[in-house]
């Protein structure tokens, strides 16, 4: 069984996925080709969003975003702890300080009601993570980035796709910035992200900042960086897009499916009844997750665990930590879902028969791992 099957995806895709990278083969436009910007249009329609501007990766996405806004050295901006390390990563690598606040145990998502007492006179923006597909609760951010002067960023890595009070994620900030790396919703075959917004000028810095700063050729205005997406990977994902409903229709069946089988075994995920999930991830909690994942190994399950240690407890932030008193214990639910989380395959070719040896696999783990040692 395989965690995400991307080799069952190409096959049902193949001609199609095929066909447009022949056709940037012919052409010959590797760099910014015409498949960039079709992709770039087809997205923004989907969004709802002005302007979309493709880019190299979801990790680069974020980092032009924070260079658009002129995020400088010493201004803060406010993200949660339980994500990927991209999400800190950045902040720090545009020479702002990381403020960690703590998630909501029932989304994973930064908690809005601590948001407030984090803000100081440095904070420049807030950076909601979208965490394993659902949005974060974006009107309450929104509505404290607007008392304070301050831009939202939403690291939709997870979730694009999904929809928060009818409106796409992506487009529910000042900048919304997503990845398509293989094993996202809407996967390309290498790295690919995007930055949509809706405001003309940050628009015209994210484009000029991804092809090192420029404003037209050899006229630099800007410090950028080599951040333009590859036209193969824009054909791919022209490609996947035009089956992306039917692939996230069958992720969410799939995501009922072990809500269904693992309902009073264990806690599922709870996803807002204003909002819908693009089911990057279907994670659970359990206890002794280390014997879980051996035991469903054992069984030929994989799983995977995202992510097993809160940003705030990374070396690199060791310095930073200390500075704000940050330890152990800071950011307790952050810190117990990183201790618990274990993610089951997901993705939109499995079929039933897989979700139920899924489910007797966790099943017959956390049996085993309940029983007292002999």
């Amino acid at each position: 069984m395989e965690f995400i099957d991307l080799k069952a995806q190409y096959r049902h895709l193949k001609a199609s996925v095929d066909a447009r990278i022949q056709a940037v083969l012919d052409h010959g436009q590797y760099i910014l080709g015409p498949e960039v910007r079709e992709l770039e249009e087809r997205l923004a329609e989907r969004t709802g969003a002005k302007h979309c501007i493709t880019c190299a990766s979801g990790t680069d996405a974020l980092l032009l975003a924070l260079l658009a806004l002129e995020i400088q050295p010493g201004n803060e901006v406010i993200t949660a702890p339980f994500t990927f390390f991209a999400t800190g990563e950045m902040i720090a690598l545009a020479g702002a300080v990381p403020v960690f606040v703590d998630i909501d145990p029932a989304t994973y998502n930064i908690d809005p009601a601590k948001i407030e007492a984090a803000i100081t006179p440095r904070t420049r923006a807030i950076m909601p993570v979208s965490l394993y597909g659902q949005p974060a609760e974006m009107d309450s951010i929104n509505a404290i980035a607007d008392r304070h002067k301050l831009a939202v960023i939403e690291d939709a890595a997870q979730s694009f796709g999904a929809l928060y009070k009818g409106r796409h994620s992506g487009n529910l900030s000042t900048i919304g910035c997503t990845s398509f790396f293989p094993s996202k919703p809407l996967g390309c075959y290498g790295d690919g992200g995007a930055c949509f917004t809706n405001d003309d000028g940050l628009a015209t810095a994210i484009i000029e900042l991804r092809n090192h700063g420029q404003d037209r050729r050899y006229h630099h205005t800007r410090i950028g960086i080599n951040g333009r997406m590859d036209t193969i990977q824009a054909a791919v994902l022209l490609a996947k897009l035009e089956v992306f409903d039917d692939e996230l229709l069958a992720r969410n069946e799939t995501a009922d499916r072990y809500s269904a089988l693992l309902k009073g075994l264990i806690e599922t995920p709870k996803i807002a009844t204003h909002s819908t999930s693009a089911w990057a991830q279907y994670t659970i909690e359990v206890d002794g997750r280390g014997a879980v994942e051996d035991a469903m190994r054992t069984a030929g399950v994989p799983t995977a665990v995202h992510y097993p240690t809160s940003l705030h407890l990374q070396p690199v932030f060791e310095k930073l930590s200390r500075a704000h008193g940050w330890t152990e214990g800071s950011f307790p639910h952050s810190e117990r879902a990183s201790a618990r989380v274990l993610s089951l395959p997901m993705h939109p070719y499995q079929t039933p028969a897989d979700a139920n040896l899924v489910s007797a696999a966790l099943q017959a783990a956390l049996r085993s791992n309940a029983e007292p040692s002999k």
